[in-house]
């Protein structure tokens, strides 16, 4: 059997997403349904650039307050590429901590878990090395936006 190098992390970009007023679905087949609209932000790091609002995060949150996210948006960088983001993950946390944080109290992020995975994507040709990169994330949400930090999952000492 192999011995494999563990996985890096290395910091890469802070996604700052604006958002508008959570949209209640109501209770779905199997979970409490949401959509939050995406509208705005900034993107800062290796990769820079202004979201667009042309996306949103679709939750399903189910019995036990773990919100599963699935969040789809874009944004376009200074010299015009555009990237998607595809961001998939959990927030969870005590009852209470997850009541304060669904009323637009200020919460503190450690107080409760968000994790992501993400993926980026652009046809770009300046860009195009986005489509090959592995990405998690760690997150924090208040009352109208949300700032997810992503960081590059390389391979080794050397990646």
């Amino acid at each position: 059997m192999l011995t494999l190098p563990p996985p890096t992390l290395r910091p890469f970009c802070t996604l700052e997403v604006e958002l508008a007023p959570v949209l209640d679905l109501g209770l779905g087949r199997f979970t409490q349904r949401r959509i939050v609209p995406i509208v705005g932000g900034r993107v800062t790091g290796q990769v820079s650039g202004t979201i667009l609002g042309v996306g949103a995060d679709w939750q399903s949150v189910a019995h036990d307050d773990v919100a599963e996210l699935d969040a789809r948006y874009a944004f376009r960088t200074p010299e015009g590429a555009l990237i998607e983001i595809v961001n998939q993950g959990y927030r969870h946390g005590p009852p209470d901590v997850m009541a304060q944080l669904a009323s637009g109290v200020p919460t503190p992020p450690e107080s409760y878990s968000m994790l992501t995975t993400a993926r980026l994507e652009s046809g770009h040709p300046d860009y195009r090395w986005l489509n090959r990169m592995v990405f998690v994330g760690t997150g924090a949400r208040d009352a109208s936006s949300v700032q997810v930090d992503l960081y590059s999952v390389g391979r080794g000492a050397g990646a």
